[in-house]
């Protein structure tokens, strides 16, 4: 809509002198230009917030638009146009005047500024992955634009959408001939011609692309006869080749068969994409330096497993002692009574020492719930927040089954477990992250909302919860756990170690029934986790011991208060809740730099 002329206002019959009329026309001009100027900028944030919460709650906003606009995670016009939003908003963030920030705007600057920076790197490293896989699956392009053209709200032409679809059809079909040709060939004991790994990204690729057809079909189908007269007999041939492509490779590439179990199979990412994942973290260590601090940590873990064992009278044999906790287990149907009594005895136990402030409402309105046995085939413990979901044995299971599940979730595994879930752990961190500082929500990272969770296991351990040996056999199987999922995470996107040898690492290594290492392993190279997820709990927890110990150990802060201001930073990475906590000066080119081990 074109703005209305303005018209300086005269009584009647006067007239304007035609130096003041000019003065007024290039005041009206100069406004106009500006209107324009500002245009192609971020509209004006909230005034009723500081700067750069104002600047980063537009940022949030926008990218969501933006995604629920480019939803087409395998298009590159998707990546390019976010690229370009990562861009636009790094140089209008690079005009604020940095110095004359306070301490928190300027910790908000550094995070929403490596944010964009390793936002544009993530979406090269997707894009170099659709890339590797190309040559499997080489027809996706014309897929895709016909989905993109749609959404741009293109004219369509019927008969010629009906030869698109028509000819990936026939490519879909050449090329499953092509791979199954070039497996045939295959010389025993070389390489594979197709490596597992890229197998099952095209698998997945494959299914996209299928879920894409058919949101496009289904735009169409019943509203436009024309389409439906073209493209019906396409339509169907096309899905059809791109499912039967898709279980090809799961079948004869990745080496999945029915009524087994889905092999393990990930997609590791490698050493430079870890590096960029790390300083995007914040963590100014390489992955080596941190497998070395893990087996340092490792080290602790094998002491105080033969001192417990010691205890327990099995002389050294740390194994002998897991296996007698392991089997000190609740009947069927007692486990959530276990649950209560354990959330209510860590309540108590900060309470009394005044470690941590509780709100009632937060004590008051977490739930639980029983995870189903197709959920423990991923995740064979607990989970938690607000509602903690219980890993225990159904009667569907298989015996076997069952006695591991038993054992995995035995009386003082569990003790650590809901510690770690609810109070003081993810139920109390959700809480307190919903109503401070909630801007920030954008930056979370699981160095703080998993190191946050370890940090207690560590701390209650220094502070005397565990009461018997058996408490701190329940509390070391978790503490080796997290050294072994540092090892075995980075050395898998390393290439260094295979799912399979992560699996027997853990079962040899920290005493895992084989199932649920199984499970734990295949949760972890999924892709439902970032690369450094595992990692993340003992890291995360070592860097709050540290700052702890900087805050509180040096009187600076009381226990309450150091782990209250944590809370209320909200869950971003713990160098920046350092730099604030300190007030440490900082400039707008801060790298991250903190040796926390």
């Amino acid at each position: 809509m074109k703005p209305m002329p303005i018209v300086p206002f005269r009584t009647p019959g006067a007239s304007a002198a035609p130096g003041k009329v000019a003065f007024l026309f290039l005041l009206l001009l100069v406004g106009l230009l500006r209107s324009g100027a500002e245009s192609a900028e971020p509209a004006a944030g909230d005034p009723s917030l500081t700067p750069m919460r104002a600047r980063i709650e537009q940022f949030i906003v926008d990218t969501e638009s933006l995604e629920r606009r480019e939803t087409i995670g395998l298009s590159a016009e998707r990546g390019d146009r976010l690229r370009r939003h990562y861009q636009s908003s790094l140089e209008s963030l690079g005009g604020v005047p940095f110095d004359s920030l306070d301490q928190e705007g300027k910790v908000d600057y550094l995070l929403l500024k490596s944010h964009l920076v390793h936002e544009s790197r993530a979406l090269t490293h997707l894009r170099q992955q659709v890339e590797e896989i190309k040559d499997l699956v080489p027809f996706a392009p014309r897929l895709i634009q016909l989905e993109e053209d749609r959404r741009r709200m293109k004219d369509l032409d019927s008969r010629q959408a009906a030869e698109v679809v028509s000819g990936v059809a026939e490519e879909v079909s050449k090329t499953r001939k092509g791979v199954a040709e070039k497996l045939k060939g295959a010389k025993e004991g070389a390489p594979a011609p197709v490596s597992k790994v890229l197998g099952q990204r095209a698998a997945r690729h494959l299914d996209q692309l299928r879920g894409l057809l058919r949101e496009w079909r289904d735009f169409y189908a019943g509203y436009d006869p024309e389409f439906t007269w073209w493209l019906r007999q396409p339509y169907e041939k096309c899905d059809h080749e791109l499912q039967e492509y898709g279980s090809y490779l799961r079948r004869e590439v990745v080496g999945m068969r029915d009524g087994e179990e889905e092999p393990l199979v990930g997609d590791p990412i490698g050493r430079q994409a870890l590096l960029d994942a790390l300083e995007a973290e914040m963590i100014p260590y390489s992955p080596e330096e941190l497998i070395d601090i893990a087996n340092r940590e490792f080290e602790w873990c094998d002491a105080e497993w033969r001192r417990a064992a010691k205890d327990l009278g099995f002389g050294g044999e740390w194994r002998k002692a897991l296996d007698h906790v392991a089997g000190l287990h609740v009947k069927p149907g007692e486990q959530p009574r276990l649950i209560r009594e354990l959330a209510d005895e860590s309540v108590r136990f900060l309470e009394e020492r005044e470690l941590v402030t509780i709100p009632s409402l937060c004590k008051e309105i977490w739930r639980m719930e029983m995870m189903t046995p197709e959920r423990q085939k991923v995740s064979p413990y607990f989970t938690g927040g607000e509602v903690i979901s219980i890993s225990f044995p159904t009667d569907t299971m298989s015996h076997e089954d069952k006695v591991m599940s038993l054992r995995g979730n035995n009386i003082h595994f569990c003790r650590a477990t809901v510690q770690h879930e609810l109070i003081p752990g993810h139920h109390l961190q959700s809480y307190m992250a919903a109503r401070y500082r909630t801007h920030r929500r954008v930056f979370s990272t699981p160095f703080l909302v998993e190191g946050w969770a370890l940090y207690w296991e560590m701390r209650l351990w220094d502070l005397g919860f565990p009461k018997t040996a058996e408490d701190r056999v329940g509390m070391l199987f978790w503490r080796t756990h997290r050294c072994a999922r540092i090892l075995f995470s980075l050395k898998f996107h390393l290439g260094e170690m295979t799912p399979q040898q992560a699996v027997d690492f853990l079962v040899e290594r920290v005493g895992h029934e084989r199932r649920n290492a199984t499970a734990e392993v295949r949760r972890s190279i999924a892709g439902g986790y970032g690369p450094l997820y595992q990692a993340a709990y003992m890291l995360g927890g070592l860097q709050l011991r540290s700052l702890q110990k900087e805050m509180v150990g040096t009187g600076k802060m009381t226990e309450r208060a150091f782990h209250d201001a944590v809370l209320r930073e909200n869950a971003i990475p713990i160098e920046m809740i350092r730099a604030d906590l300190l007030r440490l000066p900082l400039t707008r080119e801060a790298k991250p730099a903190w040796k926390f081990r």
